[in-house]
């Protein structure tokens, strides 16, 4: 069996589980963007004056706000889905225990886990997508583009976090990466308010950090304003930091069910 074969067994495993609350996951992926772009983007946006806006580069702030919150869907989705679930499998549930006294490996497991992020992720970009769409805010069919923007920063997460989790041996390093981690990057990455309103220190931070630049795929392609060259940069940072992570959680992982 190849190693492709292989994660897609993994793959169909975690569809098995999820299949009895797709229904469920999809409705809820719907309805959070809905009550973010009423609450925020009409409820907020409303009261900005015209000089305000143009902080946002021209566009109403619910324009401006929606691929934003989209980008941030999808760090905080791979988070759910690399942290507690993966240290189930590991710890708890010995899953991996169990897959791997098959022919699978490490690395088939990684891929097939990564798989299901992307799957994950991508599905409910679709969605998200869609709510975009019934609030107007897409500027041209460029905006698919977001989707896969989505999946490369679902990814990079995705793999960066289960590194992460090989290492850990209780559920406490979680409350960190939430509070320390995910939560400064959701509010501090340009998805609710530009970075030139930051001092210049911390917009170098916020610059260097990997949602930044899913926000600004994401931003790009929905509002038809995606530089290439640009594009590439984004792309490629969430790239490299897709590939450092499957490295280390691949040797991680390994380290973690020899032990």
């Amino acid at each position: 069996m190849t190693v492709l074969a292989a994660s897609g067994r993994v793959w169909q495993r975690n569809w098995l589980v999820y299949r009895r609350l797709w229904g469920r996951s999809l409705a809820f992926g719907f309805l959070q963007p809905v009550l973010f772009l009423t609450a925020m983007g009409i409820g907020i946006g409303t009261l900005m004056t015209q000089q305000s806006l143009e902080a946002f580069g021209g566009v109403e702030y619910i324009d401006w706000l929606g691929p934003g919150l989209l980008a941030a869907m999808a760090m905080q989705t791979a988070t759910f889905e690399s942290t507690y679930p993966i240290m189930n499998k590991i710890m708890w549930g010995r899953n991996y225990e169990a897959m791997l006294s098959t022919p699978l490996g490490i690395r088939s497991i990684l891929l097939g886990e990564l798989g299901w992020s992307a799957f994950r992720i991508g599905s409910l970009a679709v969605v998200f997508l869609v709510v975009l769409w019934l609030f107007g805010i897409p500027r041209s069919p460029l905006a698919l583009l977001a989707i896969p923007a989505a999946v490369l920063i679902g990814l990079a997460f995705s793999a960066c976090l289960i590194a992460f989790t090989a290492t850990q041996h209780n559920d406490v390093g979680f409350s960190a990466v939430f509070r320390f981690v995910i939560n400064p990057l959701f509010l501090f990455s340009g998805t609710f308010f530009p970075l030139a309103q930051l001092p210049d220190g911390l917009q170098v931070v916020a610059w260097a950090t990997p949602l930044f630049h899913g926000v600004q795929l994401v931003r790009g392609a929905i509002l038809d304003q995606l530089d290439p060259g640009t594009a590439v940069l984004h792309a490629g940072y969430l790239v490299a930091m897709i590939v450092i992570g499957a490295v280390l959680a691949e040797r991680n992982l390994t380290r973690r069910m020899a032990g």
